[in-house]
């Protein structure tokens, strides 16, 4: 897997001989937010195509997502860090991520130029994947059919995606959020693949862990995330190691109340955490996050989620490996 970051990058890669890229792609387009069974789908079908015609796959996503340029904070949260969404791109097994810049320049574009420079110049796209629903450039003037007509007289074809649908309803981004948001994670976990998780880098944090006898290892979050509260979870240290602990998802409004983050407290651990990427599944809800009147009401509260959620783990089972 590569990342492009850029048109200019793009161009510069794609009009290299040698490049894999010089023969044109399978390409698809979206936010791929989440990485679900749907977007899944999606990518099997790009690989698909891209095996038969012996060319590479290529995934175009944006950052920031345009729904972010546009909405600023009244955006809907992400489901997945890019780079949480790289690594499952990756692991999907799809040779190169696109990546433009979601600006004031780029969304000028009409969806003329769009075709013509983005996949036309830029990609050399030879067949392309998208919902007949999708729209682009600065005009709205972009959909499905403009794209077949314009492969039709530039050299590439386009393919609806396969729908994956779940109880009726067609697997989304969206439908995910409103599950986790409602704390529903049984169902948000099939329709992810896999169990709501969190990766991250830990920061420096004001350790007030350490004083209720649980290392805590803190990760900022750039936005908002779907869920929001205290709950069990099983963190994945970069060592292989798994724990579970508790996690508060939120502003924290005892103690900062601006920055919204990733607070977790890791039962029986012992060691450094600064520095160090975890991974965070969510496996229970316990309550939701509120404003305490003072910090020891804090600390008293978090003894007690430490004692309910030791108590859901040894009626749930506890993902602690030996290491």
């Amino acid at each position: 897997m590569r990342l492009i970051r850029g048109l200019t990058n793009l161009t510069t890669l794609s009009r290299r001989e040698a490049s894999p890229l010089a023969s044109g792609c399978v390409a698809t387009i979206g936010n791929f937010d989440g990485v679900h069974i749907g977007h899944r789908t999606i990518l099997e079908q790009v690989k698909e195509k891209a095996s038969s015609l012996g060319l590479p796959s290529v995934v175009m996503v944006f950052e920031p997502q345009p729904r972010e340029f546009f909405q600023g904070a009244e955006a809907p949260p992400r489901l997945m860090s890019f780079r949480q969404k790289f690594e499952a791109l990756t692991a999907a097994g799809i040779d190169y991520v696109l990546c433009l810049h979601f600006n004031g320049r780029f969304r000028r574009l009409t969806s003329r130029e769009f075709i013509d420079t983005v996949l036309v110049n830029g990609l050399g796209v030879r067949h392309l994947v998208v919902g007949d629903d999708f729209r682009f450039g600065c005009d709205r003037t972009g959909d499905f059919m403009l794209l077949r007509e314009a492969g039709e007289s530039l050299g590439f074809t386009v393919e609806n995606t396969r729908t994956v649908t779940i109880g009726g309803e067609r697997v989304s981004s969206t439908r995910i959020r409103e599950r986790l948001k409602a704390d529903r994670l049984d169902e948000a976990e099939e329709l992810l693949g896999h169990p709501y998780r969190i990766r991250g880098r830990v920061v420096y944090g004001r350790q007030l862990g350490r004083e209720i006898g649980a290392p805590t290892a803190n990760i900022l979050l750039k936005r908002m995330a779907p869920l929001q509260g205290v709950y069990v979870v099983s963190t994945t240290l970069d060592d292989g190691s798994v724990y579970d602990g508790v996690a508060n998802i939120g502003l924290r409004p005892t103690v900062d109340g601006k920055q919204p983050a990733l607070e977790v407290h890791l039962f029986d651990f012992a060691g450094t955490l600064y520095g160090r990427h975890i991974d965070v599944v969510f496996r229970h809800g316990l309550r939701n996050e509120i404003k305490f009147g003072s910090v020891d009401a804090l600390k008293e509260q978090i003894a007690r989620d430490f004692s309910d959620a030791r108590a859901w783990i040894a009626n749930n089972g506890s993902t602690r490996l030996a290491h």
